[in-house]
């Protein structure tokens, strides 16, 4: 709840500040309590290094704490739509929480940029998805990356566990969905909330069926509790992971339990593997700069989430300008329709090519495969 305090006051502190002058208002929605809070932490404080001007116009950024709940999500983004008018919605954290704000900006005609990670916020593209876009690599991608090296790794079998909601399941249709035809078998779909403190049972039944190795779809703090609870019951194979994970939380929480942990992530996590001169790791050192300037600290992959949205926003901005002000209906049309015409933009998150069919941009040039070894994420070699 503190944090959630702390959120609103910046958000009325900046306002406060900006509003007298501020023509470009960007309504921000993160779960910065609750069980998501892993992610929408860093995101908050990620505000503090974003650009306070776009296109020559300056930028109020109102920030709200969704409480990792659906229905304060929503009511925050209806706020922000209707009480701040702002342009654009950036939200949430979550998928659980993105989706019913997916109608809220489609009823307001203003676009909005996820930072969570399932396939379902932005496909297919219908009316209301017409208005979505997302920053996080579709799952159904990162899924398709991670079993063609399992698959290749000689996995015939290999157990599930994920989170029982929209990340969780999202991640097992498409496992289920692909892993026959890659010749592995799914032995388990097992479940667990991510507010559990334990996931012993869930292993314990998945260890029963003798997988190879095990899938675990969650994200953040969470995903530790599978990876401890089969290792602690004694489970030798191997264990692949989601994106999700890619936060020093989670190593730093699973310790040498989560040491050996594969997953396909994104460029930022494994940047100082690449050279100097790589686009992505360019992209990476631009944003850290910025928010170790305003924080004092270095950020993490969830920040970089945020800061992928607002330079995807930012690249559109321009272009809006030449069509209408902020603050109408005209102007946050424009910023849609520049939003589906970004090309070959290096993101933290991958390499971004939108269109009208395709509101996520990624595809296998942005999943890396990496490891967690000696207690950092490495690239796979």
């Amino acid at each position: 709840m503190k944090l959630a305090m702390a959120g609103l006051i910046f958000a009325s502190a900046v306002l406060a500040a900006s509003s007298a002058h501020a023509d470009i208002k960007v309504g921000i929605v993160v779960s910065g309590s609750g069980p998501g809070s892993a992610l929408g932490q860093p995101q908050m404080r990620a505000i503090a290094a974003l650009p306070k001007e776009i296109g020559g116009e300056k930028v109020t950024y109102i920030a709200l704490d969704d409480e990792s709940d659906p229905t304060k999500g929503t009511q925050n983004a209806r706020r922000l739509v209707i009480q701040d008018g702002v342009d654009i919605l950036i939200g949430s954290s979550l998928t659980p929480v993105t989706m019913p704000m997916l109608d809220v900006a489609y009823e307001a005609k203003t676009p909005i940029i996820s930072l969570a990670a399932a396939t379902a916020i932005v496909q297919p593209i219908d009316d209301k998805r017409r208005w979505a876009f997302k920053v996080v690599p579709n799952d159904d991608l990162m899924a398709s990356a991670i079993l063609k090296y399992i698959a290749k790794s000689g996995i015939k079998t290999l157990g599930y566990i994920g989170v029982s909601d929209g990340y969780g399941e999202g991640y097992y249709k498409e496992v289920s969905k692909l892993a026959p035809g890659l010749g592995i078998t799914v032995t388990t779909h097992e479940v667990y909330a991510r507010s559990d403190t334990s996931a012993m049972g869930q292993a314990l039944k998945v260890i029963a069926t003798n997988p190879e190795a095990v899938f675990i779809a969650s994200a953040g703090t969470p995903a530790v509790l599978p990876q401890e609870a089969l290792r602690e019951r004694g489970y030798q194979g191997k264990i692949f992971q989601t994106h999700g994970i890619a936060s020093e939380e989670f190593i730093k929480l699973g310790g040498a339990n989560v040491e050996g942990a594969i997953f396909t992530g994104e460029a930022f996590t494994i940047a100082d593997d690449l050279a100097e001169s790589d686009p992505f790791r360019q992209a990476r050192d631009e944003f850290v700069s910025a928010y170790e300037k305003a924080n004092g600290a270095k950020p993490n992959i969830f920040a970089a989430h945020l800061w992928d949205a607002v330079s995807l926003f930012k690249r559109a901005v321009p272009n809006a300008l030449k069509v209408a002000k902020p603050g109408t209906a005209e102007f946050r049309a424009a910023l849609r329709d520049e939003l589906e015409r970004g090309k070959d933009v290096y993101l933290n998150n991958g390499l971004s090519t939108m269109s009208p069919t395709d509101h996520n941009g990624y595809d296998e040039r942005s999943a890396f495969l990496i490891k967690v070894e000696k207690g950092k994420f490495r690239l796979l070699k």
